[in-house]
């Protein structure tokens, strides 16, 4: 256990939802956690709370989208906490519609930060891995990558992320890095409340009849994809690279 505490993770998209209870999940086992949002101070509620929970993070601001900030962003990480050897890609965003109402931008900026992010932030971290023989990749998809009805983009990049997992896992493996990713199904975050919102429900209203189509019967919380991600993180998930995990509640929900 003394060597996971020595650990650096960089958890990406982590102010809030999904991002952050991974960053608070993956400092109680241990690790310095580096708490990485598009605005420095949206991060800043995860830093505290890690941190009044006994472990140690911090804030960094970055656009994982744009090569120079990432690499700013990756030095300032091993300045301030040490080499980074776990690396979770969660940002995301979402530019719903049907292909024919799709704008260009709707579908760059969703490639951008979700395969160009993840791209940049992953081989900026990656020689840190190969010079400690040892690194943890997680990548979220989604249970969108086998296809959703106005997500053609997200869907796509999801999808993309699953082919990048597999691909890094090959190239990456035998320096003792592995490469896994998470793919939730329904989770209850901001994102999809606004989603609910959008189709004018009420939160409540919009997972219960979700939650009917669910074989575990009910809609998923942050900390079940945390907990999925501590698990490819810890030390004996050393041989299981190259995987996809779909967390929804039954096969592909």
């Amino acid at each position: 256990m003394s060597a996971v505490k020595e650990r650096v993770a960089i958890v990406t998209g982590a102010a809030r939802g999904l991002g952050a209870a991974t960053a608070r999940r993956l400092a109680a086992d241990g690790l310095a956690v580096a708490v990485l949002d598009l605005e420095e101070a949206a991060a800043k509620e995860t830093v505290e709370a890690i941190v009044a929970a006994g472990g140690k993070a911090i804030a960094v601001g970055a656009n994982v989208s744009d090569a120079e900030q990432v690499a700013a962003a990756v030095e300032r990480v091993v300045a301030e906490l040490g080499a980074p050897t776990v690396l979770v890609n969660n940002a995301g965003i979402t530019r719903d519609n049907l292909l024919f109402k799709m704008t260009e931008s709707d579908w760059d900026a969703v490639m951008g930060v979700h395969l160009r992010g993840t791209f940049l932030m992953t081989r900026a971290v990656q020689k840190y891995m190969v010079d400690a023989g040892w690194g943890r990749v997680v990548n979220l998809s989604s249970t969108s990558a086998v296809g959703n009805r106005g997500q053609a983009n997200y869907s796509t990049a999801k999808a993309g992320l699953q082919g990048f997992t597999k691909t890094v896992a090959i190239e990456l493996g035998k320096f003792g890095i592995t490469v896994n990713a998470v793919a939730p199904g329904l989770i209850a975050t901001e994102m999809t409340r606004a989603t609910a919102e959008r189709l004018g429900r009420t939160w409540d209203e919009y997972a219960a009849a979700r939650a009917k189509d669910i074989p575990v019967g009910r809609v998923g919380e942050p900390d079940d994809i945390a907990n999925t991600v501590s698990f490819f993180v810890g030390e004996g998930a050393g041989f299981v690279t190259g995987q996809v995990i779909y967390v929804a509640g039954g096969p592909k929900t």
